[in-house]
C-alpha cells in the first residue's frame, strides 16, 4: 500500500479522433501521370469470410476514358476517390469525376508517400493510396468549386499580366539607362505621367533637355534642374524604336488588364453567395446595384471595408479562398491555407518551426493588404508599427496579414457582419497602466536610482 502511494501519478491526455478519421468500404486511389493513371478500386469481399479485393486498371488521361471510369466507379458504389496532386495532371481526373457525382479528394504527395525501403511502382502507389483512403488517413487539400475556379483563373491571369507589365517598365528603364537617360533617378516611378510624356517626346525626336524637363507635371516641376541634367544623354534612333516597342507592349497589357477586371467583376456577380441582399433578405439579382438599406452588402464590398483591401484585391482573395468558410474550421486553418502559419516539428526536447507553403496567391494578396494597411492610422496600422519596432518589418508584415485573414474569415462566415475598426489607440487604451508603471519603475530602479511618481495635474 505504501509503495502504491509512493508511485508518481502520470497525467494522461485523452485525444479524440478527428472527424476525417473514418473508414470507407468502397474506395478508389488513383496514381496520376501525364498521359495516363493507374486506378486501384478496393471493394468489400464478394462472399462472407472472403478477403477484400483490389482492381487495378490503367486509364488514359482523356475525357471519354475518365468518364467511363467514373461510370464504373458509380456502378461499384465507390464512396471516396483520392487523387495525388501531381503537377496539373490531376485536374482532368478531379473535374470529370466530380462532375459525374463522385466524392473526390485531392491529397498532397507528402500525405500519401510510401514507406522508405518499399518497392515503388505506379500500381503499388495506387494500392497504397486506396488503403490510406479506406482507413481515413488522408487529409484532403482545398479545391474550390467550379464557379470559384473560373474566377480564380481570371484573377491569376490578371496577376500574371500585371507582373508582365512591371517587367516591361523595368526593361524600359534599363533601356533608358543604356542611353544615359537618368529620369528614373529623379521621378519616383517610371509609371508617372511626367516620365511617360518625356519618353514619348524622346521617341518623337525631342532631344533638348530643357524642353523635355518642361513636360513635368505637379510636384515634379520643382525638380526642373535635376531633370535637365538627367535628360542629357545619348538617346538615338535605335533607342527610340525599342522604347516605342516597350510602350506599345505596356499599352497592350493595360488594355488586357482592364478587360480582365471587367470579366472578374462579372464572374463574381454570377455567384449568388457573393451578391448582397435587400432589406427583406432576398438575394440581389446579377448586375443589380446595392440599395442603401441593403441587409447584406456584396462580399467584395464587405471585405473592401477592411484597411488595406481594395475591391479588386477583395475579388482576388475571394477567388483563392472561396466564400464557404465551413471548409476552414477556424480562422487559423484559413491562415494555414495561405502559408502564414509555421509548420511545427517536435521530437523529444527539440522543436523547430519552418515557414509553411500554402497558397502563394492568397499569401501575396494578404501581404499586399498588410503593406497597404501599415500606412494607415488604424488598428492594423498601429499593430504593424508596434510589432515592427520590436521584431522587424518582415514579422510585422506576416502578423498583420494573418490578422487580415482572421477578419476575412469572420466576415465571410457571417454575411451580416461588418468591419468596425478598433482605433489606432486601441492597444494603448487596453494596456494595464499599473502593470506598465511597475515595469518602467523596475527598469529605472535596477541601476540604483530612486524615483518618485507624482500624478500629472
Amino acid at each position: 500500500m505504501a509503495r502504491a502511494e509512493g508511485k508518481r501519478r502520470v497525467s494522461a491526455q485523452l485525444v479524440e479522433d478527428e472527424e476525417y478519421q473514418r473508414r470507407y468500404d468502397r474506395v478508389c486511389g488513383i496514381d496520376v501521370a501525364k498521359a495516363s493513371a493507374v486506378a486501384c478500386t478496393r471493394l468489400p469481399p464478394a462472399r462472407d469470410g472472403g478477403r477484400r479485393a483490389s482492381r487495378l486498371e490503367t486509364v488514359e488521361a482523356s475525357v471519354p476514358e475518365v468518364a467511363a471510369l467514373a461510370g464504373r466507379l458509380l456502378d461499384d458504389g465507390v464512396e471516396m476517390v483520392s487523387l495525388e496532386s501531381t503537377s496539373d495532371y490531376w485536374r482532368i481526373w478531379f473535374y470529370v469525376l466530380e462532375a459525374a457525382g463522385l466524392q473526390v479528394q485531392l491529397v498532397s504527395s507528402s500525405q500519401a508517400r510510401r514507406l522508405a525501403g518499399r518497392p515503388k511502382t505506379d500500381a503499388l502507389d495506387a494500392q497504397w493510396l486506396a488503403r490510406l483512403t479506406e482507413m481515413g488517413l488522408l487529409r484532403p487539400s482545398f479545391v474550390p468549386p467550379a464557379r470559384a475556379r473560373a474566377l480564380r483563373d481570371y484573377t491569376r491571369a490578371r496577376a500574371h499580366l500585371v507582373h508582365d507589365r512591371t517587367r516591361a517598365y523595368q526593361r524600359l528603364e534599363k533601356l533608358l539607362e543604356g542611353a544615359l537617360i537618368k529620369v528614373s533617378s529623379v521621378a519616383s516611378r517610371m509609371t508617372t505621367q511626367s516620365a511617360l510624356d518625356m519618353v514619348r517626346a524622346l521617341i518623337g525626336g525631342e532631344r533638348d533637355p530643357a524642353r523635355l524637363a518642361g513636360l513635368a507635371r505637379g510636384r515634379m516641376r520643382a525638380k526642373a534642374p535635376q531633370l535637365e541634367r538627367a535628360l542629357t544623354g545619348m538617346f538615338d534612333d535605335h533607342h527610340a524604336e525599342l522604347a516605342r516597342a516597350h510602350l506599345d507592349h505596356i499599352t497592350f497589357l493595360d488594355r488586357q488588364v482592364a478587360r480582365l477586371e471587367d470579366s472578374i467583376a462579372a464572374c463574381l456577380d454570377q455567384i449568388p453567395a457573393a451578391r448582397g441582399a435587400d432589406a427583406d433578405g432576398a438575394v440581389l439579382p446579377p448586375g443589380a446595384s446595392t440599395p442603401p438599406d441593403a441587409a447584406v452588402l456584396p462580399a467584395a464590398a464587405r471585405l473592401a471595408e477592411v484597411p488595406g483591401i481594395s475591391e479588386g484585391l477583395a475579388r482576388a482573395i475571394i477567388a483563392e479562398i472561396g466564400l464557404d468558410m465551413t471548409r476552414f474550421p477556424t480562422a487559423g486553418h484559413l491562415a494555414s491555407r495561405a502559408g502564414l502559419v509555421p509548420e511545427t516539428a517536435q521530437s523529444g526536447t527539440r522543436a523547430s518551426s519552418k515557414k509553411g507553403h500554402g497558397d502563394g496567391y492568397a499569401r501575396a494578396a494578404a501581404t499586399q493588404a498588410a503593406n497597404a494597411a501599415a500606412r494607415t492610422q488604424t488598428f492594423l496600422g498601429e499593430r504593424y508599427q508596434r510589432i515592427a519596432r520590436r521584431r522587424g518589418k518582415a514579422r510585422a508584415q506576416v502578423a498583420v496579414a494573418r490578422s487580415i485573414l482572421t477578419i476575412i474569415w469572420h466576415l465571410l462566415s457571417d454575411p451580416t457582419a461588418r468591419y468596425t475598426d478598433l482605433g489606432y489607440d486601441h492597444h494603448a487604451r487596453k494596456v494595464n497602466k499599473d502593470k506598465k508603471l511597475r515595469s518602467h519603475l523596475a527598469q529605472i530602479q535596477a541601476p540604483g536610482y530612486q524615483v518618485t511618481i507624482t500624478p500629472a495635474a
